[in-house]
């Protein structure tokens, strides 16, 4: 049983997607992403949860120039999967009470992007990670273009000019990478043996962390990101903020960090700084809005900031933090824009002031908004506690003063997201509110999934904790081993 299997189904599904039409078209791209998280399923219960990598994939591509399809599955690959193979469906679902124009082409972006995510999340060649990169950029502009708001075209553009131009500074480093090998090879296991000099390895890091500070987004390369959440329909605003934005993240883990140990020493304080500057630059940005989905689209910029700052320490408690609150940053910020994709299709509106009482007219929607909200600004027993409290604890390590202006992410966030809250579900009813109507069907399925994530998580995180550790550790230490004998 080899990773292929997960490659594979989502891009079979997309072309069956293509077969149908009408609403037909997305029961089938959901049968595919639920068949697809099963088959992760029987991964997760295969999977030994130790430094090794698993379900490994090695064939040669383009021998002559040393590119093999060569992808598998570690404990931080593990997590990437189940993030990516949990939300699709669970977004997938939540578009049903949506009528897109040609569906059939909506639910197969859909899975045809999965299957670039998943490559980037598995993939063990640099040329390999590339593709994956790329193929999980074109749908999502396609998404957001044809289905996204009045001026969609102008704000997409900015977005595929800015994420693609980071592209192209992480090819210009895996090709410089693949010309400094011995073997030739654009190896994973081939960039991490190299010995590269000091000004070498600062090339290569600033060429992958341009292409991923601009995927995460961090300050001040995150000014593509609340414009597109906000026009995009929300099924790809939940992909950008749930899963598209953590290829950033994980490639900061898995290339960045151990290729250019030297280069992380040099420029790793920097990169520290901009995430931090970008928390509290959000959160405050957060306060002055409106529009609920810009509100959340701020809010994810702060929270990203954080587990960029955790990773940037470069300690096992704050990767380890960035492990799961990747997952959990996903599942709350699918439930949040969910939550007001609800209240502007039954509103017309997501202007925060023209709202109030939701909780008198739709009191399961306020308990799940409530759950959602809780879990988000980090309560203790939902699931972003133990993340956030990981993430600043690893930070701590590095540096108090950080740490301290770091953790003004759960205050500054408990304030904005709180207020929200009870802006729009507490007080009296108006004319508009009044006709607001309970969740039913789908949505009660979508929202009672993410509320029970939420708490399973919150209660008890070893379940995701234990997959990532040794995997997280013998990288530190690799990363440790190679600055050790830099300096000796």
């Amino acid at each position: 049983m080899t990773v292929i299997i997960l490659l594979l189904l989502p891009l079979l599904g997309a072309l069956a997607t293509l077969l149908f039409k009408g609403g037909a078209a997305k029961n089938v791209a959901l049968v595919f992403a639920l068949a697809e998280f099963a088959i992760a399923l029987v991964f997760l219960s295969k999977f030994i949860p130790d430094a090794t990598t698993q379900f490994g994939v090695d064939v040669a591509w383009i021998n002559r120039y040393g590119i093999h399809f060569k992808a598998g599955i570690d404990g931080i690959s593990m997590v990437m999967v189940l993030l990516t193979t949990l939300l699709v469906p669970i977004i997938i679902l939540s578009t049903f009470k949506h009528e897109y124009k040609n569906p059939n082409a909506f639910y197969a972006l859909v899975l045809f992007m999965q299957a670039g995510l998943l490559l980037v999340f598995t993939a063990l060649d640099g040329f390999l990670f590339y593709v994956g990169w790329e193929i999980a950029l074109i749908p999502i502009y396609f998404i957001c273009t044809l289905w996204g708001g009045g001026e969609r075209v102008r704000i997409n553009l900015k977005f595929f000019i800015y994420t693609f131009a980071g592209s192209l500074f992480m090819l210009l480093g895996i090709i410089y990478l693949f010309l400094q090998s011995p073997d030739r090879s654009f190896s994973l296991a081939s960039f991490y043996s190299l010995h590269l000099g000091a000004h070498q390895q600062s090339f290569v890091f600033w060429a992958f962390f341009l292409a991923f500070a601009i995927k995460m987004p961090i300050f001040p390369f995150h000014t593509w990101q609340p414009d597109t959440y906000t026009e995009a329909p929300t099924g790809g605003t939940m992909l950008l903020s749930g899963i598209m934005l953590k290829m950033g993240i994980y490639g900061a883990i898995r290339w960045l960090i151990p290729i250019s140990p030297l280069g992380f020493a040099q420029w790793g304080p920097v990169a520290i700084v901009l995430a931090v500057i970008g928390i509290v630059y959000a959160s405050i940005i957060a306060f002055k809005q409106k529009d609920g989905k810009r509100l959340i689209a701020y809010s994810s910029i702060a929270h990203v900031g954080l587990i960029a700052a955790a990773i940037f320490a470069w300690d096992v408690q704050g990767v380890q933090g960035a492990m799961i609150q990747m997952l959990n940053h996903g599942i709350n910020v699918v439930g949040l824009f969910f939550i007001m994709d609800i209240i502007s299709r039954r509103l017309n509106t997501r202007d925060i002031d023209s709202l109030g009482g939701i909780a008198k007219v739709a009191p399961t929607f306020s308990i799940a908004f409530l759950i959602v909200v809780l879990g988000t600004v980090a309560l203790p027993l939902t699931n972003g506690f133990i993340g956030e409290f990981l993430l600043l604890n690893g930070i701590y390590q590095y540096d108090i003063f950080l740490s301290a202006v770091a953790g003004l992410t759960i205050i500054l966030g408990a304030v904005y997201m709180l207020r929200m809250y009870k802006k729009v579900m507490h007080g009296e009813t108006n004319a508009l509110t009044a006709l607001f109507t309970d969740i039913s069907g789908s949505e009660k399925i979508v929202l009672g999934v993410i509320c029970a994530l939420i708490i399973v998580i919150g209660v008890y995180p070893q379940c995701i904790l234990h997959l990532s550790e040794a995997s997280v550790s013998n990288l530190i230490d690799q990363v440790n081993h190679k600055k050790l004998i830099s300096v000796k």
